[in-house]
């Protein structure tokens, strides 16, 4: 799955426990009718793949969709989801993809039509 848009917010490298596990979390807006600000979580050493990016930067984010339980000192089952990116890139602006139009002041009007030709098929 990818989400796609423009970064809204990169935060600080994280640290947690003894272990060293590493979170870093990225907020895309995505350019839409309705925009979407969607949290996307890198962990351990993709964390550092934040690093050549910057807010206002149109990106194409690669993610899992991650669920856990979680059952509560009083037995409630609890569930938790969580995006996680594993990899990025530069992306174009939403509405750039389609190719150059040309103005029809660049084409010159036909002048050489006859009135007899205009039914002739080549073929």
């Amino acid at each position: 799955m990818e989400v796609q848009g423009k970064i809204k917010m990169i935060g600080e490298t994280q640290t947690f426990g003894s272990n060293g596990f590493r979170k870093r979390e990225l907020v895309v807006t995505t350019e839409e009718q309705y925009p979407q600000h969607i949290l996307v979580e890198f962990v351990q050493d993709k964390t550092d793949l934040l690093n050549n990016y910057q807010v206002g930067q149109p990106v194409k984010v690669n993610i899992n969709l991650r669920g856990r339980e979680w059952v509560n000192p009083q037995g409630e089952t609890k569930y938790f989801n969580s995006v996680q990116g594993w990899r990025i890139e530069g992306a174009q602006p939403a509405g750039n993809n389609a190719p150059p139009v040309a103005p029809t002041e660049a084409f010159e009007p036909a002048t050489n039509l006859k009135e007899e030709d205009h039914d002739d098929l080549p073929f």
